[in-house]
């Protein structure tokens, strides 16, 4: 019989390694397993059949070593393994094995992507549950197999039994001396090889029952899969139902308002409810609504339930109440006048935005000298009206991260993450305000309010950034006007991380930014995991914090809208303060102000010095504690100084939502400057192509980008396979300007800022940037 071998995905490792243990501060002695890409790690072999003490999976896992013998494994913050092996070329072949078996992880991962992707236009014709069968069926003949090979192992070792007894037997017969010794050692070899055959048969015969249990379990397996097979279909059905019915109801009001009366207002007429019906095929268009016309708020009833925008969120009917009846028909020559005063002057349609670039605003510094500096830009060119198949892409997306899926530029709005992250810093003068408090609960209620103003335009904002390339940057000088500069990089793609600094008026900031993000259908949720940190120079207090959970709810029917839940603990590691803030998720049946967010600053011993109050998207207040007082039942009452705003939000442009709801500082964040490097964020040219209008160039521009990222990792790939096949150390890809340490208040390893950027850029040195687009 010929055996067929199965190809090796991974190597199989196994060995004892030590693992620092936090409760103990200590390493302890652990048996680790790396298989199927995943390492696991027990107190003895003993427990592999029982207990898994943790495990970490590599698909996403950073491997760096720290010296001849220690080496570190971390899965994006949220699981980190500290060991030591025992000599180095212990712990050589350790990271060599942990980084193939990530090489290969990802690769699976990614065939896995592929092969999503390319039939994504006939997802409907899936593998009926047949396939399912016949791959159960192919399962049992390997069973099969692999017993009658046991069955041939076990004939052997009958053979070689009797062999042995025979030739036993015949030692007895010709021992003359010291018969009785040699008896005994005859007899002890002899029950040996019996209790061996008998291990043999019983091992077989368990396998035979195993196999025999995997065919008797068959039959329910293949219901199981029939009935998953059926209800997938059946909720891919409804959903595709719900959209077709959503962009009926659009056109429908649509209609309704092009015949509304022009001197009433949409909702003082009699309601027009009509049916639409229409032959269209399976993939229907759907269009963003034309600027001109009215919009009118209505309610859906779907079979799942109903969907109701949350009070505090506002649509489009609210927010062009503000407008005045004729600012579409003003002559440009208006605007021209009122642009000059300000020694900025623009000409604005609906798609064009033109700036004068060549005139100077003067600025007075702190001591009194001016400063002359490029005026900026204050809005974008409007977003165009394309034709989006929803349902085409959205069908493909239920249940797994979105860095798996392929998304048009028709999701996103022309900034990367990178320019996204540094939107934190719009409000960085509570920041200033903070380096100059002598007291520090003064100063960490002000980190509060900071932490709380990055969330302000998400509430309007629910379109997708793109996502970074690998080795793709994006600097922000804004010293001249707000006193800081911030330098982001993308620094890995499995799992996608962004490394960013920013230096401002006696202040440090610094991240290293990942998350993870799910699609469920009805809603999707982005966790991020990196921590962030902030350094002041005056007291020299460090900040540490994470960011809360953001939800966009009404993915596929009705207004889509953004909410921030999850609680966030600001720790000062040098004095020990904390505040603890609570944002309140969404609900339909409370009473209390909807995305409100409380909060307390405390000190090392609990007691209660500031306490906060809010909303994420508006404003947050803050009083300070001047007595507690205890009631009877145990409850603290603080007594308080009047409430001061730490925090207000600053109210974007009325016409803001024909430019995705971007804010003056966002408008700014992509436009071009001189001396970038050549691989920040404003050259990548399918954001520049979305931005100008050509969206489906766009498109067609990043999927050309993102198949010449596909094709350096597998270059990286082969070099990493080559590097192992020749017993070389594996080499790992390096940021330019970012490199690991470990954090002396965390113990965490993070990427810092090399202080290397800005020199390079005024020398324009570029010659170590990649070449991405």
């Amino acid at each position: 019989m010929t055996e067929t071998k199965q190809p090796v995905n991974e190597p199989e490792m196994k060995g004892w390694l030590h693992k620092w243990t936090n409760y103990i501060k200590g390493y302890q002695k652990r048996w680790f397993i790396l298989s199927n890409g995943v390492l696991s790690y027990y107190r003895s072999q003993a427990e592999m059949a029982h207990t898994c003490r943790g495990s970490i999976r590599l698909q996403g896992a950073m491997i760096h070593t720290e010296d001849t013998c220690h080496f570190v494994i971390s899965n994006a913050g949220t699981n980190t393994f500290h060991l030591r092996a025992g000599t180095e070329v212990e712990r050589q072949r350790w990271v060599t094995a942990l980084e193939l078996a990530k090489t290969k992880a990802v690769k699976a991962s990614d065939s896995e992507y592929m092969s999503n992707t390319e039939d994504e236009d006939d997802y409907d014709e899936s593998p009926a549950p047949g396939g399912d069968k016949a791959e159960l069926q192919s399962v049992l003949k390997t069973l099969s197999a692999k017993l009658e090979d046991l069955q041939t192992c076990s004939d052997l070792i009958a053979k070689q039994c009797a062999a042995l007894q025979r030739s036993l037997a015949e030692a007895e017969a010709v021992a003359a001396d010291n018969p009785q010794e040699v008896l005994t050692k005859m007899k002890a070899v002899n029950e040996r090889a019996t209790l061996f055959r008998i291990t043999s048969s019983a091992m077989v015969n368990a396998c035979g029952e195993y196999a025999q249990l995997a065919q008797t379990q068959g039959r329910k397996w293949q219901r199981m899969l029939s009935h998953e097979h059926e209800q997938r279909r059946r909720l891919e059905d409804m959903v595709e139902q719900l959209a077709k019915q959503h962009s009926h109801l659009e056109q429908a009001a649509q209609q309704q308002a092009r015949a509304t009366p022009s001197g009433l207002s949409a909702g003082s007429g009699q309601l027009l409810a009509h049916s639409i019906h229409s032959e269209e095929d399976d993939e229907n268009e759907f269009y963003d609504a034309e600027e001109d016309e009215i919009q009118t708020d209505y309610i859906v009833q779907v079979p799942i339930g109903h969907r109701r925008t949350p009070s505090g969120v506002s649509t489009n009917s609210q927010a062009s109440e503000g407008r005045n009846a004729g600012e579409n028909t003003q002559d440009s020559e208006s605007d021209a006048e009122n642009d000059t005063t300000i020694s900025v002057i623009t000409r604005r349609n609906t798609s064009t935005v033109e700036t004068l670039s060549s005139l100077t605003v003067s600025t007075l510094n702190e001591n009194g000298s001016t400063i002359s500096r490029k005026p900026r830009r204050t809005r974008v060119p409007d977003k165009p009206n394309y034709p989006l198949n929803l349902w085409g892409v959205m069908k493909n997306c239920i249940g797994k991260d979105l860095s798996k899926i392929p998304m048009p530029v028709n999701f996103s709005e022309p900034l990367s993450m990178l320019q996204r992250l540094s939107e934190d810093f719009e409000y960085s003068e509570l920041l200033d305000k903070a380096a100059t408090c002598s007291d520090a609960s003064e100063q960490l209620a002000y980190v509060a309010a900071f932490t709380v103003s990055s969330y302000a335009t998400t509430s309007i904002r629910t379109a997708k950034p793109f996502n970074p390339l690998l080795g793709e940057t994006f600097e922000f000088d804004r010293t001249d006007d707000k006193g800081w500069k911030v330098i982001s990089e993308q620094v890995s793609h499995h799992p996608p991380m962004v490394a960013q600094h920013c230096e401002g008026r006696g202040w440090r900031c610094w991240q290293e930014f990942t998350m993870s993000s799910k699609f469920r259908g009805k809603y999707l949720q982005v966790i991020p995991l990196g921590e962030y940190h902030l350094e002041f120079d005056g007291s020299g207090n460090h900040y540490t914090w994470r960011k809360v959970t953001t939800t966009v709810h009404n993915i596929i029917v009705g207004k889509l809208w953004v909410d921030q839940s999850g609680e966030m603990d600001i720790t000062n590691h040098v004095t020990g303060d904390k505040c603890h803030l609570k944002f309140i998720p969404y609900s339909y049946f409370s009473r209390e102000t909807q995305r409100k967010v409380t909060g307390a600053v405390m000190t090392r011993d609990g007691s209660v010095k500031w306490v906060m109050g809010g909303t994420w998207d508006d404003h947050i207040e803050a009083s300070r504690v001047i007595n507690t007082l205890k009631t009877n039942k145990g409850t603290p009452v603080f007594e308080t100084e009047p409430l001061s705003t730490l925090w207000k939000r600053r109210v974007p442009p009325p016409d803001a939502e024909r430019y995705y709801n971007f804010t003056e500082l966002a408008c700014q964040l992509n436009e071009m400057e001189e001396g970038l490097a050549p691989t920040d964020s404003r050259k990548r040219p399918d954001q520049r192509l979305m931005e100008e209008g050509k969206w489906d160039e766009a498109n067609d521009e990043k999927l050309r980008l993102e198949e010449k990222q596909r094709s350096a990792r597998r270059q990286r790939e082969l070099e990493a396979e080559l590097a192992i096949q020749e017993g070389r150390p594996v080499p790992t890809y390096e940021p330019n300007w970012f490199r690991k340490e470990k954090d002396r208040y965390t113990g965490n390893m993070l990427h810092v800022f090399g202080g290397r950027y800005w020199e390079c850029k005024r020398k324009q040195e570029w010659a170590v940037c990649p070449d991405i687009f």
